[in-house]
């Protein structure tokens, strides 16, 4: 079956799909994207990724390409056409093509791409054994709360920690505190019990996973506090994981070759993974 993608109101054979060069996502990374899991054939907490679309897209000062309620059914067309049952929907939208100009073009339309693939997220060994992960110092710009393509430093981070031997790199601010991980939000059990990760305060990307892998431990009955935490906390911890629209809640083992905890996904890690699967099913 060939692979269909959106571009700007035409479904093109993926092959074929294309921006132009002077578009300011290429140029500038002057865009911002949106990923939305698909699961047994259906988008899943949609309304939360559109929320979080518009957010990016205000932020930016970027005009909705299409309606919202539009994008949503060329979301769902464009998963249908790709016979994705689970996997993901992703959707960018930039500012539009425009001869090259640092101060934003007047009256151009938004470029908008919408593609989806089929994943099966996390392997079951990661699921079962943790992952690595190491800490690197946060280069990244001083809006991650944007979702936007300017991933560079993303990237740069998690290339070291493929080559140190690890699946992930926590993000390290210059006071010490992690704030997020390079693709997935951070979490640790403290040694009292209660689940901390850094608040949703400009430092990190308001990941939807997150918020409701936290509203689920409330309702659950575990204490949560969003404040930052330390490299040294982590550490100490009894049990890490980390959460995103791709890894849903996968457990954090070992932190810088160090062992979290027992050294194996713990019981509030497979809890909330349970409970949030079962949510993934609503």
């Amino acid at each position: 079956m060939a692979r269909v993608t959106y571009v700007n109101g035409q479904y093109c054979l993926h092959h074929e799909a294309a921006v132009h060069v002077e578009d300011r996502g290429f140029q500038f990374a002057d865009s911002v994207y949106e990923v939305a899991p698909v699961v047994t054939g259906r988008l899943c907490h949609l309304e939360q990724h559109l929320d979080r679309l518009e957010r990016s897209l205000g932020a930016l000062a970027i005009a909705w390409p299409v309606r919202r309620a539009v994008l949503a059914l060329i979301m769902g067309r464009v998963a249908d056409m790709n016979r994705v049952r689970d996997g993901v929907v992703y959707v960018q939208v930039s500012r539009g093509t425009a001869p090259r100009n640092h101060t934003f073009p007047a009256e151009t339309p938004p470029t908008l791409v919408v593609g989806a693939w089929t994943s099966k997220g996390p392997s079951t060994e990661a699921v079962e054994k943790g992952i690595a992960v190491v800490t690197r110092s946060d280069q990244r710009w001083r809006r991650p709360d944007i979702k936007t393509v300017g991933l560079l430093p993303n990237l740069l981070a998690r290339q070291s920690a493929k080559e140190s031997g690890a699946a992930e790199a926590w993000l390290v601010d210059s006071g010490g505190f992690v704030t997020e991980a390079t693709a997935a939000n951070a979490f640790i059990v403290a040694a009292d019990g209660a689940l901390l990760t850094h608040p949703a305060d400009g430092a990190i990307l308001s990941g939807v996973t997150r918020a409701n892998v936290i509203e689920l431990a409330r309702k659950a009955g575990i204490e949560v506090g969003e404040r930052p935490f330390t490299v040294t906390e982590a550490m100490a911890a009894r049990e890490a994981f980390v959460t995103g629209t791709t890894v849903t809640v996968l457990p954090v083992t070992r932190i810088d070759g160090l062992r979290v905890g027992e050294g194996h996904p713990g019981p509030i890690t497979l809890h909330l993974r349970a409970l949030y699967q079962e949510l993934r099913k609503k």
